[in-house]
């Protein structure tokens, strides 16, 4: 790098004038600025977020939300837009506040709005809200309503949202109460229409089906002995002439009175098994009957041919005899065919029964379901009624203000030091500026050094320009031409400047 620290240091002297005009404007501005700024009040308030009263192991709040979020939302809150310009105008916190725009009324609100917020671990959450005005007393009734509004922000907050909370869960706990009554008459209904094939009764209708197959069985072997035994009394009659074989004419009773007997005998066991009612029994009340009026003839119309006493019995008792086992045949084939169709329909009910059993479970099971979901439903509910009840009495957590914003008699600002100090150093970046632009935009050759850098050569001996004593006095009054009109340019700078520190 080819930098001639001899060249520079005689180019600083002969510019340092104009370089030290420029730090004096600079300092000037800077001194006239901080003599005109106004005098600004500011004030603060200091807020802290303080723990439930109540213990969360007690009473569990709904609502979640940390204290830094909480803050931050209830910031956004309250520099919104129509906040801002409402607090504006009401205290008049701008003197010319009726002819500004109402952007501008925001942006300088905010601008002079200053919020800090202090959190951490196993640390009290403060925040600390300042405003800077050029009223005392204005900035203090800013400040104190920017506390009333986080005040009513966040008992806003908090209680909007444990009633809402409360009132989802109240809704909740009736939508599910109804699917229960809903569910409970499905199963119900259910239940009612199909109450022949439940399947709590199962076990019965696998019993019952049993006891009337062994039923069936024995009813259809007493059928097809009932069927023989009369086709064998038929075939031994049309043989023997007689009803039953074995009997001879030598009795000492008649046929009649045998038959008598033997129909009173059987009339009396079947008292005992069947009620007066029973078919059996009324049929065989009325053979007896019949036989003793055919006994009591015989006896009164002294009969005593043996052969046609005997003929006209074993008709007759032939015919008891059919009589008696076409009643028995009868009665057993009505009883199968009512033990068949309840067997038939307990079949049906069976087959059915797993299908409703089926139903029924997953009736239940929705039920089930549904029911765990309302007991749940009803412990929020509890829940949700305790944190309403503790956030609207206050005993949550809460924002409370530890220390009001007071009217400052002593104004903070501005800082009149800085400012000039801030001036002095502007006017040094625009000397430091002016030297620079000039040595970027002069192109010419002043050192041995920048001719071997330019053109990449070794001089022998270098001639310095000589200048004519015209031609240096020319340039001499170019340049305090240049720098008298840079001058001027920079005047109306400085007053821009003091202008902006007065605003």
């Amino acid at each position: 790098m080819n930098f001639d620290l001899q060249l520079y240091w005689a180019l600083f002297l002969r510019r340092l004038p104009v370089m030290l005009l420029f730090v004096l404007i600079g300092a000037a501005a800077g001194v006239v600025a901080a003599l005109r700024l106004p005098e600004t009040y500011e004030t603060s308030a200091r807020l802290l977020v303080e723990a439930p009263q109540i213990p969360d192991s007690m009473v569990e709040s709904t609502i979640q939300t940390e204290a830094t979020e909480q803050l931050d939302i209830i910031e956004q809150r309250l520099l919104t837009r129509a906040n801002l310009i409402d607090i504006a105008n009401r205290f008049n916190v701008f003197p010319d506040i009726r002819q500004m725009e109402p952007d501008t009324v925001v942006s300088k609100m905010r601008a002079s709005t200053r919020i800090r917020r202090s959190a951490g671990r196993e640390q009290a959450t403060l925040m600390t809200i300042s405003f800077t005005s050029h009223s005392g007393r204005v900035a203090a009734n800013v400040v104190n309503e920017y506390v009333t509004l986080v005040l009513e922000a966040n008992t806003e907050f908090r209680v909007s949202r444990a009633e809402s909370t409360l009132s989802f869960f109240e809704q909740e706990v009736e939508r599910l109460g109804q699917e229960l009554d809903r569910q409970s008459a499905a199963i119900a209904t259910f239940r009612s229409e199909n109450a022949e094939a439940l399947p709590e009764d199962q076990s019965y209708r696998l019993s019952r089906q049993t006891l009337l197959q062994e039923r069936l069985a024995r009813l259809e072997r007493d059928l097809k002995a009932g069927e023989a035994q009369r086709a064998e009394i038929i075939r031994i009659f049309e043989s023997t002439g007689r009803v039953s074989p074995g009997v001879g004419p030598a009795r000492a009773r008649s046929p009649a009175e045998e038959r008598l007997l033997a129909a009173q005998a059987e009339l009396d066991n079947a008292k005992v098994i069947y009620s007066e009612e029973n078919p059996r029994v009324v049929r065989l009340q009325a053979l007896v009957d019949q036989l003793e009026d055919t006994v009591r003839a015989q006896t009164e119309a002294g009969v005593t041919g043996e052969e046609a006493e005997a003929t006209s019995t074993e008709q007759a008792l032939l015919d008891a005899t059919l009589a008696q086992i076409d009643t028995q045949l009868e009665t057993i084939r009505t009883d199968i065919g009512s033990t068949q169709t309840e067997l038939d329909e307990l079949q049906r009910r069976v087959s059915q029964s797993a299908a409703n059993g089926l139903q029924i479970n997953a009736l239940e099971r929705d039920y089930d379901v549904i029911q765990s979901r309302y007991n749940a439903a009803v412990t929020n509910l509890n829940q949700a009624r305790m944190s309403e009840r503790v956030e609207s009495t206050a005993q949550g957590q809460r924002i409370t203000v530890i220390e009001n914003a007071v009217v400052p008699r002593v104004p903070t600002g501005p800082d009149r030091p800085k400012v000039a100090i801030l001036g002095v150093l502007g006017g040094g970046a625009l000397a430091a500026g002016y030297f620079l632009l000039l040595e970027l935009l002069n192109r010419t050759i002043r050192s041995p050094a920048e001719l071997t850098g330019r053109f990449n050569i070794t001089p022998i001996t270098t001639i310095p320009y000589m200048r004519v004593k015209d031609g240096r006095l020319v340039r001499r009054r170019r340049f305090l031409g240049a720098s008298f009109a840079l001058l001027i340019g920079l005047v109306p700078v400085a007053g821009v400047v003091g202008m902006a520190g007065l605003g």
